[in-house]
């Protein structure tokens, strides 16, 4: 009952007209069986009693009129419903992208969440769980009046029938209840599958992929993959094909016998007066296919109400997702208000989720306003998760990260991102023009966005643009539009991190794309791009290092020094002189 009541008002919420539309093809549906049950016993009483022609046309027209009138007014409201029911369910999938943009990264991340998320989306996108469930809720509420309306009838026959009739329902509704139990459980079998389907799917067919996927002739091997699953979900699909069709054999059997039964007794009750009185052909006309439609009723009914609790559960997930906690909500915190005066992390260790052991083990160290700090280490030694750390993407297992004294957790999300700006090893850029992906707005300032391109060094390339700063990114929804060098993509993307009014700039990796010379030539301006900003720099490369305040040297996830460059340069048992001379040899011709 909570799940049909949230998501009734969502769907009211969204088009209260849905509902009422609804309510009266429920009404229409009853009016029409009860007219066809009770009309036919006046006809054929007249034809067997007075016969009055006014009388039989008057009779017949009724009959007509409800049939033609019911079914012209049941597609017309089915029509109506078909539109209502897309803007339920696209309200249903904006408000789960709305968040998944407002979850907690971490959740992202975790493959426990990521099946729920695929669950929750089969639910909504691939069995329409949602429609169906109202739309079931709907039909049961006619289902019910028109067995009331049937009930009264037949209770005029006396308890037999009916007695025998609810002996079979309860058969037809178990044996459809075990059915749904077993789609219910077989369905959980099912997504895992599917979204490993996706992935090899997405592996065919996405072009980021496809140069190696060519170059490695991968194509055999991926192709195999997603069949395997085919065969996996096929193989499901016969379970279901097998028990549906022994399940919905044996209704179907009992079904007719309660049919024949319902003939035999009604026909007997008609031509004999030992089971009690006997009733005219209009009584029998009535009453036949009262027990008739009583029968195809409650079984309609039955398979309603398995078929509403059957999308109740495949929405399990989705109700689960949506309670999830989110990130972006407030929660009370102060709103962060000013600059970034201090950054500091007060022996934090981090583990991530389903991992053994720590990426980053008692980390201390401070940062102040207006420095330029470079994070130096090995491959895996923590340097990217102590950024994550920083944008609140994950939470430290102990210790605090601190700005201006207040653990970050303590402010409020929103106003604590919006001094934070950050190009990532994985940045992305959108199907926006240059200067929607800058300005991350549809109405951006003109003369910054200007001012960023010839900062970033990208003026001569946008002035070659028929569209300039107007041209789109990719050709998959603009055939004019653009692809660029990788280097130039991660300039656009610095230049976006620059238009923020952000009072920490941090660039991960953020010129992995660049030669030599052009990274040299990016640092050697940044200190001017960044202004009075507090700068952190990820990079393998060393040169970012001599352009900043300080250099944090993390080894094997922890602190291994903290401290200006020619300081480290003097040391020349650390890790920092050694990786230093060991770049700067390389590079020396």
């Amino acid at each position: 009952m909570k799940k049909l009541i949230h998501f009734c008002r969502l769907a009211w919420k969204e088009s209260p007209s849905y509902i009422l539309l609804l309510a009266l093809q429920a009404l229409a549906v009853a009016g029409k069986l009860w007219l066809n049950v009770i009309l036919p016993k006046f006809l054929v009483e007249e034809l067997t009693g007075h016969r009055e022609v006014q009388v039989l046309c008057l009779l017949g027209g009724l009959i007509i009129l409800n049939n033609v009138g019911m079914a012209w007014l049941e597609k017309l409201l089915e029509r109506w419903l078909e539109v209502k029911k897309t803007y339920v369910r696209q309200a249903m999938r904006r408000q789960m992208a709305e968040k998944i943009m407002n979850l907690e990264y971490a959740c992202l991340e975790d493959p426990h969440h990521l099946d729920l998320k695929e669950r929750a989306a089969f639910a909504i996108s691939n069995q329409d769980a949602i429609a169906r469930m109202i739309q079931c809720v709907s039909q049961v509420f006619s289902g019910a009046l028109t067995l009331a309306g049937l009930v009264v009838i037949l209770a005029t026959l006396g308890p037999v029938l009916l007695v025998v009739l609810a002996l079979g329902i309860g058969v037809m509704l178990l044996l459809a209840r075990k059915m749904s139990e077993y789609l219910v459980m077989i369905t959980q079998e099912i997504v895992p599958i599917n979204r490993k389907f996706g992935y090899y799917l997405d592996l065919q067919t996405e072009k980021q992929y496809q140069k190696d996927v060519r170059l490695y002739d991968m194509g055999g091997m991926v192709t195999e993959r997603a069949a395997q699953f085919t065969r996996d979900t096929c193989d499901l699909f016969d379970k279901i094909n097998e028990q549906s069709g022994k399940t919905e054999g044996g209704i179907s059997v009992l079904n007719d016998f309660l049919a024949v039964f319902c003939y035999a007794y009604v026909g007997l009750r008609t031509l004999s007066d030992a089971f009690g009185r006997r009733i005219s052909l209009g009584d029998l006309t009535m009453y036949v296919s009262a027990a008739a439609q009583f029968t195809s009723t409650v079984a309609a009914l039955g398979q309603n109400v398995i078929s509403a609790i059957e999308s109740m559960s495949f929405l399990d997930p989705y109700m689960e997702f949506m309670s999830l906690a989110e990130e972006t909500a407030a929660k009370g915190g102060e709103p962060f208000a000013g600059p970034m005066e201090t950054l500091e992390f007060c022996h934090v260790t981090f583990t991530y989720p389903r991992a053994e052991k720590p990426v980053l083990s008692d980390i201390s160290f401070q940062i102040h306003r207006g420095e330029k700090i470079s994070i130096v280490g090995l491959n895996g030694a923590g340097k990217s998760t102590l950024v994550k750390l920083i944008c609140r993407m994950y939470r430290a297992d102990s210790g605090e990260i601190r700005v201006n004294g207040r653990n970050i957790y303590d402010y409020d999300y929103l106003s604590y991102m919006k001094a934070i700006s950050a190009v990532f090893q994985d940045y992305k850029l959108f199907n926006f023009t240059i200067a929607e992906n800058i300005s991350c707005t549809e109405q951006g300032d003109e003369q910054l966005i200007n001012r960023l391109i010839d900062e970033v060094g990208m003026r001569q390339k946008i002035d070659e643009l028929p569209r300039g700063l107007q041209s789109r990114f990719g050709k998959e929804y603009d055939e004019e539009g653009i692809e660029m060098s990788g280097g130039q993509d991660q300039k656009i993307a610095i230049a976006r991190a620059l238009y923020k009014e952000a009072s920490m700039v941090i660039l991960d990796e953020p010129a992995s794309a660049l030669d030599p010379i052009a990274e040299a030539e990016i640092y050697e301006k940044f200190n001017g791009l960044v202004a009075d900003k507090t700068a952190i720099y990820i990079s393998h490369r060393m040169s970012s290092s001599v352009f900043c305040d300080r250099i944090l040297i993390l080894d094997g996830g922890r602190v291994a020094d903290f401290d200006t460059h020619e300081h480290l340069m003097g040391k020349r048992d650390s890790l920092y002189y050694k990786l230093f001379n060991s770049q700067a040899e390389n590079y020396k011709l």
